[in-house]
């Protein structure tokens, strides 16, 4: 019996131990998962889900410690100055994300990476965005906030538009501020809702004025060659001609003419 109870006294503490030790790996990677991100204040309710609202903090990065079952992020009021590739790939539940007030000039491509089919609402309005790039928008079917940005509209802008799957009336955001033609009477409307201005006139008109040019020189080639060759083939007949007439008469040849001549 004694040697019973011991063997049981041993066996029930290791036991005991590896409870211990399971159960507090279970919280620390729960911790891990669900804590708040430094320097944000998070809450979480039933209709709206996790929060993590990390406003006016005078953040100058894109956090990475955001909870990966975060449903709401608010970054406005910050410093950012670019968003990098895959900024928000670890929240596959995000469907809210404000990244307003900020110093944006850049949202470098796949910026929203692996958001495509949770996001509901991005808003980037009241930064310094000049140029729309669409690989920074790739999956993205959302409503956006583009507004009070400085956009450059140019050719690139118009094509830009058309690669892009956000939600249509989001585009009427981008007002031009500036344009390439400038004198195209775009500044200060929305892009999208002047459809009877096309950004890229110019530059078709560059290319077929390329494309003509291209044909002038090949038809000046072609009309040069010509030209060589029948001046070259001229000059060889010439030549010729001159050999022929160098050519010695042979004498039997006129003896038999002039008999021919006196018969006659």
């Amino acid at each position: 019996m004694p040697l019973l109870a011991d063997w049981l006294l041993r066996h029930s503490v290791v036991m005991c131990l590896l409870l211990h030790s399971l159960v507090l790996m279970t919280f620390c990677f729960h911790h891990a998962a669900t804590s708040c991100s430094k320097s944000c204040y998070c809450s979480e309710s039933e209709s709206s889900g996790k929060t993590v609202r990390c406003s006016n903090q005078q953040l100058t990065e894109i956090p990475q410690d955001i909870p990966n079952d975060t449903q709401r992020v608010y970054l406005d009021f910050n410093l950012f100055t670019t968003v990098p590739t895959n900024a928000f790939a670890g929240l596959p539940y995000l469907i809210e994300l404000d990244l307003s007030h900020n110093e944006i000039s850049q949202l470098e491509p796949g910026a929203f990476r692996g958001l495509g089919s949770s996001l509901q609402f991005l808003d980037v309005s009241s930064n310094k965005l000049v140029n729309f790039n669409p690989e920074s928008f790739e999956g993205l079917r959302s409503r956006a906030n583009l507004t009070n940005n400085p956009w450059h509209c140019d050719c690139n802008l118009q094509m830009a538009m058309l690669r892009v799957d956000l939600e249509p009336a989001s585009l009427t955001g981008i007002v031009c501020q500036t344009s390439d033609p400038e004198g195209i009477g775009v500044q200060g409307l929305a892009f999208l809702l002047a459809p009877d201005i096309d950004l890229c006139v110019v530059m078709k008109r560059t290319t077929d004025v390329a494309m003509l040019v291209v044909m002038f020189g090949w038809f000046t080639m072609v009309i040069s060659y010509l030209v060589y060759y029948v001046r070259a083939n001229q000059e060889d007949a010439r030549r010729h001609l001159e050999y022929l007439k160098s050519l010695p008469i042979i004498p039997g040849k006129s003896e038999e003419s002039s008999t021919i001549s006196t018969v006659v």
